[in-house]
């Protein structure tokens, strides 16, 4: 008699929904296709990234249904959902935690030759911003300088190496935290990911120093929380941070170029 086979589960989410409030979910690959239970759950991927499911309801009479949601790496992603008034959650980060939150541009909002004239232009630009710094042992961390074109935002940043001792940089990562000092959750931080790195850093020499542009995905800062750069040492524990407030986030400057399109 052959042995009846099992069939495997994939564990659904509950999500929460609301006619006045959007869900997000941020998932840690593109979306590729959304299936609704029910046409009265209204989704949409968030302008101008890949990776954001925005999630309301049409009506306040919504029974429990269910969205499925497949991702680029090919799996597929099980939600059940459920009519609140105030949804408990209202930005929901699935994946591992190298991946959670990360938001990813679109591949049609980016253009390559007009990122590299933007980056070039705010690595030579004298506009300055000051009293954003951070030294350990020997390393300073700053940054001096925010600027915008479009869609992309520029960081001007300068590693120096004031020790006798190489850097190398292992991970250079920006998260957007809340202030509270609690232990990070899926709700609690979000990652912005780079779009470029112009003049990227791998190693500071001994009395070096350095300046790199990064481009992120155009954002301002949520209320009681705070832009997180993170700069890692490899093999080290020189390790540094920068916290920016939104107060320093709208004291971007302007970039002037002709469009490429």
């Amino acid at each position: 008699m052959a042995q009846e086979k099992v069939l495997g589960t994939i564990e659904a989410y509950r999500i929460q929904i609301s006619t006045d409030k959007t869900t997000n979910i941020i998932f840690p690959f593109g979306i590729v296709s959304v299936d609704r239970g029910d046409r009265h759950i209204l989704v949409q991927k968030a302008k101008g990234a890949e990776n954001i499911l925005q999630v309301k309801a049409a009506n306040d009479s919504i029974r429990e249904s269910n969205l499925s949601v497949i991702t680029s790496d090919g799996k597929l992603n099980s939600f059940i959902v459920t009519y609140a008034k105030q949804p408990a959650q209202l930005n929901v980060s699935l994946g591992d935690d190298a991946r959670k939150g990360a938001i990813f541009l679109s591949a049609d909002q980016i253009d390559h030759a007009e990122i590299l004239a933007c980056s070039k232009q705010a690595f030579h630009s004298r506009k300055r911003l000051g009293g954003i710094h951070e030294k350990n042992f020997g390393i300073g961390f700053r940054l001096d300088g925010i600027f915008i074109h479009k869609k992309l935002m520029y960081f001007r940043m300068r590693v120096e190496n004031r020790s006798n001792i190489g850097y190398d940089v292992d991970q250079l990562r920006f998260y957007i935290l809340d202030q509270k000092k609690a232990k990070r959750t899926a709700s609690q931080e979000v990652e912005v990911t780079p779009v470029n790195l112009f003049n990227g850093l791998t190693r500071i020499l001994p009395r070096e120093r350095s300046t790199m542009v990064v481009a992120l995905p155009k954002f301002t800062i949520p209320e009681k929380k705070f832009l997180a750069i993170q700069l890692m040492e490899g093999n080290g524990g020189r390790h540094l941070e920068l916290r920016i407030k939104n107060r320093i986030l709208f004291k971007v400057n302007q970039i002037n170029i002709p469009t490429t399109r």
